[in-house]
């Protein structure tokens, strides 16, 4: 069973195949939480927690004169304002009279069969074979005016548990809810490093491990969207954990919006871990009888280090949250327009491209920014979705028969959230657009934000959408947003709920993306956010690959991908080989090495192929048919990360192995050229011990491979990489 009820003493406990979570509602229908980590006997937990007389910490009204007993050093399972903890709280009400102090009572429980979903939100879900069950734990505040609703998913095979919260308005009149967390966990203890990931545009996903000190660490985003400068992942782990070994837990949220991650090291060495949506452009009118749905958090628990929690999140992100036809089938390798032309182009120039793509392998080529509306340059256009033939030189549909003469498949970019205030859309509709009345908005490249919050602003830019994919044959959608989101207001809105705008636009973006993929099911999409700004679990729900960064510089790109690989899977990863010197570095890598870092991606070119040797051409043959031969395996099997980019100095190190362990693929990438240097050698993993591998026509037990290594190649120019397949041809039992 992955629930387990003790309902006489009101204990409740998730299983799934390696982990536990348990909480409890006290005899003061306080819910506490008393355990998260290692799955043991089905145990009364809560023997665990330590009653002491807190100075200067308050006791609820309903203890009487139990000084022992305060919120304020209490492990609970969703803390509020005002209630005299006064930790970081999972939620703040204020009341019609204006008060924001509130306690919660536990009240009942229920179990369903299988995993929940979230209306109008992505979810993780159950596929047939697997094992789910849902808990909803439903509290009351004390002043008897709405229920907090809590659900866990057990996803018991997964070893992932998932949560959000349902808050139900019961009253006659209306509150606001001011702070709604998805997720809050207590440590009893707090010996924790956190481990985040930060960055800013074409720089994304740094990896950051630091020790939790006293006081309140936090990452997040008020920029609308999850953004390049902080990712919604967060790692709690042991000082002692490594990539093999040791105790961590992982929370992910699955939303595209603004959030806020936080683990508090209070002064009684315990720690509280909060995740939700950021409270800064947060305010929710919730009428009477109307519901708030909060989005999900999958949390899960490894014993084996940081590596099993990737793999956990991988496998699920892969098989239980993306959707639709390009979850499994494989995608296509294309040529993405923008790095080789930019806007300087004409339907003759992109043709030139596209039979050049062809002749090399590629399937699909990509029409990037500048094809419709007034679009040379970034300052104008956007909004006016209709094709530019005179640019063109042709209708879109001709130009995409034309491609697809050519044996290629046809792709084409949006950027629908904006609109340039020089375009017709802007000129006819200003309301649309969010922007605060007496106040002259914040810029960025002339474009400003629609407010998708609103249906009729939805309804017109899906129907001009539509109106261009109907009129070509188009396989692939690049949805692009290259702006942060201020001057949040809606035009259409009282003044006491523009604080929903914030939550409304991202629903109203999930709501367009899921329309799109019914309409057009064997249309790939894939996100985009000036790169990584929107890198986040929430968009896989939609677009099963997000392009990682616009850095596409393969050097930088080792660190991009390293920090994605914690929690994001290598098939959601857009990865393109661009020409060189890069764009944004200046710097000049082998087009293999190019190739190495790529194809440990979706796969796909980014420059202008008529401008490439016939030598260098004949290399793109051969890469394209080495990515196909190796596809499912960089694809589907398991990621190890070898080396860390930002340490090491001679050679980083990833490896991709079969689930099966028939097969590896080790990736190698020279960083530092030192003559006359030592030798460097790296511990492959995910190997059968007792298998017999071949490399280059050497054979070498398995075990002997994992535990004392193989060299790697001497590199004779900077950046040389290496791809080595390793092949399990016997087994031999000892």
């Amino acid at each position: 069973m992955a629930i387990l009820l003790d309902s006489e003493n009101n204990v409740f406990t998730l299983q799934t195949n390696h982990s536990m979570y348990q909480m409890k509602a006290d005899r003061y229908g306080v819910l506490l939480h008393t355990w998260f980590g290692e799955k043991g006997k089905n145990f009364d937990y809560s023997y665990l927690i330590t009653y002491a007389d807190r100075g200067f910490s308050g006791n609820p009204y309903d203890v009487d004169d139990e000084r022992t007993y305060s919120l304020d050093a209490l492990p609970q399972e969703y803390p509020t304002y005002g209630s005299g903890d006064y930790r970081g709280s999972a939620l703040k009400v204020r009341y019609p009279d204006g008060t924001t102090s509130c306690e919660l009572r536990y009240v009942k429980h229920e179990v369903l069969e299988g995993k929940y979903s979230i209306p109008g939100l992505p979810a993780i879900y159950q596929m047939p074979e697997n094992k789910a069950d849902t808990l909803v734990i439903t509290l009351e505040d004390t002043r008897k005016v709405f229920y907090v609703h809590l659900y866990y998913g057990v996803m018991e095979d997964l070893d992932i548990i998932t949560r959000s919260v349902r808050i139900e308005n019961h009253s006659d009149a209306p509150i606001y809810l001011e702070n709604v967390q998805s997720t809050c966990v207590d440590y009893l203890h707090g010996e924790f490093d956190l481990h985040t990931f930060y960055g800013r545009h074409v720089k994304e996903r740094n990896y950051q491990r630091a020790a939790i000190h006293h006081g309140i660490q936090s990452v997040g985003s008020t920029r609308g969207m999850s953004s390049h400068q902080y990712n919604p992942f967060l790692i709690l782990s042991d000082k002692d954990t490594t990539e093999t070994s040791g105790n961590c837990y992982g929370f992910s949220f699955l939303y595209s919006g603004d959030f806020l991650g936080s683990a508090e090291f209070d002064t009684y060495n315990q720690t509280r871990l909060l995740l939700g949506i950021h409270p800064g452009n947060f305010q929710y009118r919730l009428e009477p009888d109307e519901t708030f749905c909060s989005p999900e958090v999958a949390m899960t628990y490894s014993n084996k280090g940081l590596e099993h929690l990737s793999h956990t999140y991988h496998r699920t992100y892969r098989n239980n949250l993306c959707r639709g036809k390009f979850k499994k089938a494989r995608r296509p390798v294309l040529l993405n327009s923008w790095e080789g032309v930019y806007f300087d182009f004409n339907g003759e120039k992109l043709l030139q491209m596209a039979k050049d793509a062809a002749s090399m392998g590629i399937e699909l080529f990509v029409m990037d920014d500048g094809w419709f509306g007034k679009r040379d340059k970034d300052v104008s256009g956007l909004g006016d979705w209709f094709v530019n033939e005179k640019k063109l030189g042709c209708t879109l549909g001709e130009l995409s028969e034309q491609i697809h003469a050519l044996g290629l498949q046809f792709g084409i970019w949006f950027e629908p959230e904006c609109v340039s205030e020089d375009s017709d859309l802007y000129r006819a509709h200003p309301d649309w657009a969010l922007k605060v009345p007496g106040k002259a908005p914040t810029r960025s490249r002339y474009q400003l934000v629609l407010d998708f919050s609103r249906a009729d602003v939805r309804d017109y830019i899906f129907k001009q959408m539509c109106q261009v994919l109907d009129s070509a044959r188009i396989e692939y959608l690049k949805w692009d947003f290259n702006r942060s989101i201020s001057d949040i207001y809606s035009a259409v809105l009282p003044s006491d709920k523009q604080g929903e705008v914030a939550h409304r636009f991202i629903l109203g973006l999930y709501d367009m993306l899921d329309k799109l993929g019914r309409r057009y099911p064997n249309m790939l999409i894939e996100g985009c956010c000036g790169g990584g700004g929107r890198f986040d679990a929430g968009m896989l729900y939609y677009s099963p690959q997000i392009w990682g960064s616009d850095n596409t510089d393969a050097i930088e790109r080792l660190t991009i991908q390293y920090g994605s690989s914690f929690c994001y899977p290598i098939s959601a990863i857009g990865s393109h080989v661009s020409q060189c010197p890069n764009e944004q570095t200046g710097r000049y890598t082998p087009i293999n090495t190019r190739a190495t870092v790529a194809m440990s991606g979706t796969f796909g070119y980014e420059l202008d192929v008529n401008h490439m040797t016939p030598a260098e051409k004949e290399v793109v043959k051969s890469q394209i048919f080495e990515f196909k031969k190796y596809y499912d395996l960089i694809q589907y099997g398991r990621y190890y990360r070898l080396t860390d980019p930002m340490k090491t100095k001679d050679y980083h190190c990833w490896q991709f192995a079969a689930e099966d362990k028939s097969e590896a693929l080790l990736c190698v990438v020279a960083l530092h050229i030192r003559p006359n240097g030592p030798g460097c050698w790296t511990k492959l993993r995910g190997l059968d011990p007792d298998g017999i591998y071949e490399i280059n026509g050497e054979e070498y037990p398995g075990d002997v491979l994992m535990n004392a290594g193989i060299p790697l190649p001497k590199a004779t120019e900077e950046y040389e990489s290496f791809r080595i397949h390793i092949q399990k041809k016997k087994t031999v039992h000892p």
